[in-house]
């Protein structure tokens, strides 16, 4: 039989004007919910909205973490540090490298980036393990070559670069021929190796020129296995030691600065180089592995589940002392389309506010987690919040809602509604 074109119109009249009623429906579902939960009998609804925020929240700041872990361009600290090092170098060489691959022109790339108004000071940086004699023989030392900047006092391997003097006076533009200054500040554990104190003159059998100790500083350079005997000297004084003044030779570049702007520019500084953030150290040492992921993939399960179970708990509990209202519409006419509708509408709606609270917890709790790290660890940002986790929050937080609504809408369509009002 085919239809006439009167049929084909009523048909979609008719069923535009059910979508109509379904849509008004889930307007009544979500006023319904608002009205409960500001209602005196609303602490199923709250507590069902707590658990959902709390699984967001926790979900959220996890996620941050990963997130904060797997990248190495987040820069979030007040005193943002990078790194340049060449490529075939590995991050633990950030620490300590000694033998490996190496920069060249070390004194004309701190230049070039010391003239950048966004760097704080930046300074090549030359590891060397030199021989020195002590007092039972030759001892080994870490020797750490640096530019002292004249308008900052770093710390570089725990020591501090002020009691050096500002600049490398024996570079002399190249020529290694300025003033031998001499200068080398050791940690204690250097200082009780040799057996010298502050004053005392230190010999170099590899150089013909001495050093005098100017400081001896109470820090430990400790690798996890013991601390290091560690001198930080200029990096010229060190490159003529170690006969490394040809290439003008450095191990990696510093960079302070607090403008994230400034890593365009340390990208093309020097072909076959690295540039790696203070928060991208954690971030190269795990990102080959899995661990984010598996971070991000655990929460979310986690907070699926829990916010499942408890939504769809909670939801269940309320339907059922929902009974008498859910009986009353029945008898109005409400079909068990327009009912099942009615209970999507206020899991759906209750979901999406647990979410926005748990979003909004969420960017505390990441807050609370830098500060933490901060405080125990010397981490300036280990956690990042960005607009995509809230939106990833809030889309949890729907497939939460709608993985809960079967069991609510399973208790609504058992038994007959309006048996509860024929008592």
């Amino acid at each position: 039989m085919v239809s006439s074109p009167a049929d084909t119109g009523s048909d979609s009249t008719a069923s535009r004007g059910r979508g109509r009623r379904l849509a008004s429906v889930f307007r009544l579902g979500v006023r319904r919910l608002g009205g409960k939960l500001t209602g005196r009998s609303s602490t199923r609804l709250l507590l069902s909205v707590t658990g959902i925020a709390v699984a967001i929240m926790l979900m959220t700041a996890v996620s941050g973490v990963a997130l904060g872990l797997a990248s190495q361009n987040a820069v979030q600290s007040e005193a943002v540090d990078y790194w340049v090092v060449p490529e075939g170098g590995d991050v633990q060489t950030i620490a300590v490298s000694t033998g490996g691959p190496q920069l060249g022109e070390g004194h004309a790339l701190t230049a070039e980036l010391a003239s950048d108004d966004r760097v704080r000071y930046a300074t090549a940086v030359l590891l060397q393990v030199v021989p020195l004699e002590g007092p039972e023989g030759t001892e080994y030392v870490l020797f750490v070559g640096a530019v002292p900047p004249a308008e900052a006092t770093p710390t570089i391997a725990g020591l501090p670069t002020d009691p050096l003097t500002a600049g490398d006076p024996y570079y002399n533009d190249g020529g290694y021929n300025g003033t031998w200054t001499g200068e080398v500040v050791l940690n204690s554990a250097t200082a009780e190796l040799l057996g010298v104190e502050a004053g005392e003159e230190l010999a170099v059998p590899a150089s013909d020129e001495s050093l005098s100790v100017t400081t001896v500083a109470d820090a430990e350079f400790d690798t996890g296995v013991g601390s290091v005997p560690v001198a930080l000297v200029h990096l010229s004084e060190l490159q003529a030691i170690r006969g490394a003044t040809q290439t003008d030779a450095a191990d990696q570049l510093l960079v302070s600065t607090t403008d994230a702007g400034v890593r365009d520019r340390l990208e093309g500084i020097a072909p076959n180089t690295v540039v790696v953030t203070r928060t991208g150290l954690a971030a190269e040492s795990v990102s080959t592995s899995s661990l984010p992921l598996a971070m991000a993939a655990a929460a979310f399960v986690v907070a699926l589940v829990v916010g499942v179970l408890f939504t769809a708990t909670m939801m269940g509990l309320e339907v059922s002392a929902d009974r008498e209202t859910l009986g009353t519409l029945a008898a109005m006419g409400y079909g068990g389309r327009s009912l099942t509708v009615l209970v999507v509408a206020e899991t759906l709606t209750l979901a999406t506010i647990g979410g926005v609270v748990g979003v909004g917890l969420g960017g505390l709790a990441t807050v609370g987690v830098n500060q933490l790290a901060a405080a125990f660890f010397g981490v300036g940002s280990l956690a990042v919040f960005r607009p995509a986790l809230a939106g990833y929050g809030l889309a949890v937080a729907v497939v939460i809602g709608v993985c809960a609504v079967p069991y609510p809408i399973w208790l609504s369509r058992r038994g007959d509604p309006l048996a509860v009002i024929r008592r």
